[in-house]
């Protein structure tokens, strides 16, 4: 099977693409043949080493592919050779094939194309799990998204709207401020053109935002954390931006507020009950037409370097895919 490797940490550029022998199924585990494999912001840091994890050179990145079963291990169940099935694997899903956990794979809803499929668990599942169990986000709260045309960020904008909040995307370019607006955000704020506190001073009357969801980081976190009203909630969800910002502590102190960690996959991990209540909810929400996954590019398995550099270089709507198939 063909299969992106890794073969020493670095940019993108350095990733190969090769022949490797197919996996095998091992207790609790299913083989998966990859259709399609979301692209995401931690692949560009594990390549690089700068992952929570670190697994063994060389290897292939991707934690979310969609795929039809080839193979099924000792005591695995809930699934049988052809079913449909969406799995988190942290890594190796820039691959033909993969093996997945059984625990962390689940059916792909009806009517789902592949390519949806591998854009949905990550992006939806991260933003589902800070909004509702970090944030507690309320109907009638205010949101604001930053970074919110990209991955994470256009979810948390689908789901703060179908939770009832008021939402207010940032983003850098009014093209992606459109693709916000035409995903349910109320409000939107270009910071590449705005000053950030200044806009979410206006739009909130001076109030602030109750729930402050940041996958940016660097020069944008402080000022939205300035912008926060008393008892608010700031969710750390990652650092596109590059840098990871040292925020003063007497906010959070002046304001009430808290500070609050987000790590979908160490809570898949830690509370996989959980978080299976949580997908069910998320694949209802789909079914019912509340969410909307925008994959705005589709890449073969030889351009993941160029998949990856445009997430690098900010330029996805969205999510985009790998995908083994023409």
């Amino acid at each position: 099977m063909r299969a992106v490797l890794c073969k020493q940490f670095g940019p993108p550029s350095s990733l190969v693409v090769e022949e490797v022998p197919s996996p095998v199924a091992g207790p609790g585990r299913l083989v998966v043949s990859v259709k399609a494999c979301g692209v995401n912001f931690p692949d560009t840091l594990i390549i690089q080493g700068q992952y929570q994890f670190k697994p063994e050179l060389p290897f292939s990145p991707g934690g979310e592919v969609a795929g039809i079963v080839k193979a099924v291990g000792e005591g695995v169940t809930r699934f049988k050779p052809g079913d449909r099935v969406i799995a988190a694997t942290t890594w190796g899903g820039y691959a033909e094939e993969v093996v997945a956990e059984a625990a962390r794979t689940l059916p792909m809803p009806d009517g789902m194309d592949f390519a949806t499929a591998a854009a949905f668990t990550l992006t939806y599942g991260t933003s589902h799990h800070a909004l509702k169990d970090r944030a507690v986000l309320q109907p009638g709260e205010t949101l604001l998204v930053l970074g919110a045309a990209g991955g994470v960020g256009l979810a948390a904008v689908e789901l703060g709207n179908a939770m009832g909040a008021r939402v207010i995307a940032a983003a850098s370019s009014p093209a992606k401020l459109a693709v916000c607006r035409d995903h349910g955000a109320d409000e939107l704020i270009d910071y590449a053109a705005e000053d950030l506190r200044e806009r979410i001073k206006a739009l909130t009357g001076g109030r602030g935002v109750d729930v402050v969801y940041d996958p940016v980081g660097g020069d944008y976190s402080e000022p939205a954390l300035r912008g926060m009203a008393w008892r608010g909630r700031f969710l750390v969800v990652g650092f596109a931006a590059g840098r990871i910002p040292s925020l003063p502590l007497n906010l959070p102190l002046l304001k009430g507020c808290a500070v609050l960690g987000v790590f979908w996959g160490a809570f898949t991990r830690n509370e996989p009950e959980r978080n299976a209540a949580n997908l069910r909810e998320l694949m209802q929400w789909v079914g019912d037409g509340r969410l909307r996954p925008h994959v705005s590019a589709r890449y073969p398995l030889e351009r993941a370097a160029d998949a990856l550099d445009d997430l690098v270089q900010r330029r996805v709507h969205g999510k985009v895919v790998l995908t083994t198939e023409d």
